[in-house]
C-alpha cells in the first residue's frame, strides 16, 4: 500500500434500507464508515446478507444510499446523474460473481473488452482491438480468444475476460464482488494469483469482498468485518489473529480454518486421483 495517507474513497455514515412490499423494511447497511487508500486493497468480509453486495452497489451507485455520502477523491458522488455518472464509473470498476451473467451471449469476447474503450473513446477501433488483444494475454487468456463466443470458455476463462475489461479502461478502483466464489478452488487460485500479479503492477486500489476469510486474507492488505449491516472492526491482515476483539470476527477466523483445511484435503485428493491416472 502507498503511503498517500489521502483516501481515494471515503464512506461517511452511509445507510441503505430496501423496502420490500408487504414485508418489513430491510437495513442493509447501517451507518458504514470506511476508506480506501490509493494502491491497497480493502477486504470485505462476512456472511451472506451482512451488506457486502449492497455496499458494493452503492458505491457503484447501482444502488442509492438513504442517507450517508461517498466520496470518490475530492467529489461526492451519491447524487451524480448522467454523463456525469458515467464518467464516475469508469474509474471504479466492478468484477461481480457470476461471470456468465454478465456477457451477451451474441457477442464474441473481443467486442466484450473493446466496447467501453470505444465507448469512452479513450481510443479508436485499430488501436482498441489490438489493445483488446494484449489485454486478454495480461490475464492469461490467447489473443485468438477474442473470436470466440462465451460459451466457448470456461468459468475461469469468462472470468478473466471480464477481469480484462474491467482493467482496460484503466480505472483507479476495482470492486470484486465475490469473484472467486463461483469457481473451483484450483481455478480460483489461478485467479487470485492473477490478482495479485495486476495489483503488483498497476498499484490500482480495490475493493475484495467475499464471505471466505482465508481468501480475503490472502489478496488484502486490510479487511473489514461486516456483520448485519454494519462494520464491526477494520483489521491489518498481517496481524489479524492477534488483533481480532469482535467475538463475530473470531467465528469467521474459526470457520475459515476449518475450511482452509477441507480445501487442502480436495487438493490433495485431486493430486492423488490425476497421479493413479498417469500410472
Amino acid at each position: 500500500m502507498t503511503d498517500d495517507k489521502s483516501p481515494i474513497l471515503r464512506l461517511n455514515s452511509v445507510c441503505k434500507t430496501y423496502e420490500l412490499k408487504g414485508q418489513q423494511a430491510v437495513q442493509a447497511l447501517q451507518n458504514v464508515n470506511l476508506a480506501v487508500y490509493p494502491g491497497e486493497c480493502l477486504g470485505i468480509v462476512g456472511q451472506s446478507g451482512s451488506g457486502k453486495s449492497s455496499l458494493a452497489k452503492c458505491v457503484t451507485q447501482l444502488e442509492h444510499v438513504n442517507s450517508g455520502e461517498i466520496w470518490y477523491r475530492q467529489q461526492e458522488i451519491t447524487r451524480l446523474r448522467g454523463e456525469k455518472l458515467r464518467r464516475m464509473r469508469k474509474q471504479i470498476q466492478m468484477v461481480f460473481q457470476e461471470p456468465s451473467m454478465i456477457f451477451n451471449p451474441r457477442m464474441k469476447i473481443g467486442m466484450f473488452i473493446c466496447e467501453p474503450l470505444l465507448n469512452y473513446k479513450l481510443m479508436k477501433g485499430p488501436q482498441a482491438v489490438q489493445e483488446t488483444r494484449k489485454l486478454l494475454e495480461r490475464v492469461g487468456l490467447s489473443a485468438s480468444d477474442a473470436d470466440k463466443y462465451p460459451h466457448e470458455l470456461s468459468g475461469g476463462q469468462q472470468q478473466r475476460a471480464v477481469i480484462a475489461r474491467a482493467i482496460g479502461v484503466r480505472p483507479e478502483i476495482i470492486i470484486f464482488d465475490e469473484a472467486t466464489s463461483a469457481l473451483d478452488v484450483s481455478i480460483q487460485q489461478q485467479i487470485l494469483d492473477l490478482l495479485m500479479e495486476l495489483r503488483r503492477e498497476t498499484a490500482v486500489s480495490s475493493i475484495f469482498i467475499s464471505h471466505d476469510l482465508a481468501v480475503v486474507q490472502q489478496v488484502s492488505d486490510r479487511i473489514a468485518v461486516m456483520h448485519q449491516g454494519k462494520v464491526v472492526e477494520v483489521l491489518d491482515s498481517a496481524r489479524l489473529s492477534s488483533s481480532a476483539n469482535h467475538s463475530y470476527t473470531r467465528s469467521l477466523m474459526s470457520s475459515a480454518l476449518s475450511l482452509r483445511k477441507l480445501k487442502d484435503e480436495m487438493q490433495k485428493r485431486e493430486r492423488v486421483v490425476v497421479l493413479a491416472e498417469s500410472i
